[in-house]
């Protein structure tokens, strides 16, 4: 599915001041969106990355907020903190009513369910695949749907280990996944060793699945990249084709294993 494109509708009324500054955007279609915006060079790799994981997390079939290219007029950044604007063009996330933000002082309200854990498990795989670096104890990058009982993955600026795309990519650690972290533990709490390793084993098959989806995402993706993030087409091309290789998947499920293993004695 294309990435649909959007207008601002009317004057930026809130900055969210996190690492991105993002903003809350009422858009043309008459929905909000949270909208990661190019302010440098570098950051218009971290937009690269965005749009890439979400449509790769879309692909897996995990939760997360539908995304569009959002043009927001010159004149309704009026009254907002923000001087370094290159381009207009940014990424909107559409916002997500009746969730819960996982931080330290509230992954106790997530019900510790077979399900739950089963849902975060995968996303903890999706992570490994595309090494993604920012979502880990400190920081879970996720929210709690109360209402259909699902977690929802958000942010992806830091996938290819924090938008790198001049090195090949490397696996994460341990201590460096969501699997290192309260949430999971408290999941963990109301099963046992030998439930997770049944949760891997159906996982285990649901991944080739999920890379034979994302390959097809992944042909659109270079298409979909606005151009004014000048992000060269055939840097994204080989940085995508490098989650594909087969000794990276191999080694990406190994991995996965050994740090589930890890965390679960």
């Amino acid at each position: 599915m294309s990435i649909p494109f959007l207008y601002s509708a009317k004057r930026i009324e809130h900055q969210f001041h996190t690492g991105e500054e993002p903003v809350m955007v009422m858009c043309s279609d008459v929905n909000i969106y949270v909208c990661k915006y190019m302010r440098s060079s570098a950051t218009a790799y971290k937009l690269a990355c965005e749009l890439i994981g979400a449509q790769l997390a879309t692909a897996w079939q995990l939760r997360t907020p539908e995304i569009a290219i959002v043009n927001i007029k010159p004149s309704h950044w009026e009254g907002i903190n923000e001087s370094h604007i290159l381009s207009s063009q940014s990424i909107g996330f559409r916002w997500q009513d009746g969730v819960v933000d996982i931080t330290p002082s509230t992954y106790a309200k997530v019900p510790a369910t077979i399900e739950t854990l089963s849902q975060l498990m995968k996303i903890a795989l999706f992570d490994f695949w595309v090494a993604n670096e920012d979502r880990n104890a400190n920081n879970a990058n996720l929210m709690y749907d109360m209402a259909r009982e699902q977690l929802v993955s958000i942010d992806y600026g830091c996938i290819f280990n924090t938008a790198t795309f001049d090195y090949p990519l490397s696996q994460l650690t341990s201590t460096d996944t969501i699997l290192w972290s309260d949430l999971f533990r408290h999941l963990f709490q109301s099963t046992n060793k030998q439930t997770v390793l049944a949760i891997a084993n159906r996982l285990k098959a649901d991944y080739a699945e999920c890379l034979q989806q994302s390959r097809s995402a992944a042909a659109e993706i270079t298409n979909e990249m606005p151009q004014e993030w000048q992000v060269p087409a055939e840097t994204v091309s080989k940085k995508l084709n490098q989650l594909f290789d087969d000794r990276w998947t191999a080694a990406v499920w190994d991995n996965y294993m050994e740090c589930l293993t890890e965390n679960i004695r």
